[in-house]
């Protein structure tokens, strides 16, 4: 029996999620004792004070965020075996639960691609490893399509900054980019923020404004109005990954490598259940689509809602999507499949 402390923020959804890899492993591997350490541990004591403790409770290993601290090797030499949970930069010392980054900005490029879009904008940090990485996989895809990108990046991520009672800068920012745009944010936290920036300053999401988040965690996702779309990662499989390789590192002393999260799937909400077009005409018509996909569409009816014949629709209909009305209603019942099925 393994006696593990995990210093997470316990309220995180990519946190709980990886809890919930860890303790599927302990349980079917032999039943794990967790110490629950809170963060005020890691800010007041310190990775000493943290390597003391340890040591009075006889604890095997941890897994937790750490800052990059010159005393991490006293983990090692108190013979606990140590895993961060990548929240700032990479540790070289000891292993880290990191994440496919890059592969996330590409991720969230295609999907952008695919609705039509022309303009794109990240929000995020400067000194964050996770935020600069999915801002560089952004980048990168979109430029290979012949795509710029907007930027605002925050230097500072306090807890304790009350974000929207000054909300200037990024309302501003929100205000000055071209429009309809679509924007990725580094983690659902920022998308927030953006759709309440839109609300306060009257654009229009996801009609001017789309918003894409990271971690899907539902309950920031449904607090947003309207409700915020985001890319999943697989943070369960990560946490049990993570968990043998602990394992590993406490019964054979094995030095332990890197966990890769993946992200897994985007989960569409209204924030950007859109296709970006400035024709009004379509954009009723697709706004219809997407919110009728389940139902049976016809041409005619579509021709019913805007004041088009038939031809003028389906001619302008394809030069905004790319896409024949019926191909393009068949696509995004696959991609809806598709997302079911994951």
């Amino acid at each position: 029996m393994h006696r593990v402390i995990l210093l997470m923020d316990f309220f995180e959804e990519f946190s709980k999620q990886l809890l919930t890899g860890i303790t599927q492993y302990s349980k079917e591997h032999g039943s794990w004792v967790f110490c629950r350490m809170p963060l005020y541990y890691r800010e007041s004591k310190g990775i000493s004070g943290i390597v003391e403790w340890g040591r009075k409770w006889k604890a095997d290993g941890l897994i937790g965020q750490l800052y990059h601290d010159k005393d991490i090797d006293l983990f090692r030499k108190a013979g606990i075996a140590a895993i961060a949970q990548d929240f700032k930069e990479l540790f070289e010392e000891i292993p880290n639960i990191t994440g496919n980054y890059l592969e996330t900005g590409h991720l969230a490029a295609e999907y952008f691609l695919r609705k039509g879009f022309k303009h794109f904008a990240f929000y995020g940090f400067k000194n964050i490893v996770w935020s600069r990485e999915r801002a560089k996989g952004y980048v990168e895809r979109l430029r290979e399509n012949g795509h710029q990108v907007h930027f605002f990046k925050r230097k500072k991520n306090k807890s304790q900054e009350i974000w929207h009672y000054k909300p200037t800068l990024l309302a501003k920012w929100v205000q000055q980019i071209p429009k309809p745009v679509a924007i990725l944010c580094c983690d659902d936290n920022q998308a927030f923020h953006i759709t309440e920036v839109c609300k306060q300053i009257n654009i229009r999401v996801p009609e001017e404004v789309a918003v894409l988040g990271v971690d899907n965690d539902e309950l920031i996702c449904e607090l947003s109005d309207p409700p915020l779309s985001s890319i999943k990662l697989d943070a369960v499989k990560g946490g049990y990954e993570a968990a043998e390789m602990l394992n590993k590192m406490i019964t054979q002393n094995t030095p332990g490598y890197n966990i890769i999260v993946k992200p897994s799937q985007i989960v569409t909400r209204q924030s950007s259940n859109i296709f970006a077009t400035e024709d009004q005409s379509v954009l009723i018509t697709l706004k219809y689509i997407h919110s009728h996909y389940q139902e049976k569409l016809s041409v005619n009816k579509l021709v019913s809602l805007v004041p088009l014949s038939r031809r003028v629709f389906e001619k302008r209909f394809k030069l905004a999507t790319g896409y024949p009305v019926y191909r393009y209603i068949f696509n995004l019942r696959m991609e809806k499949f598709a997302n079911l099925l994951l």
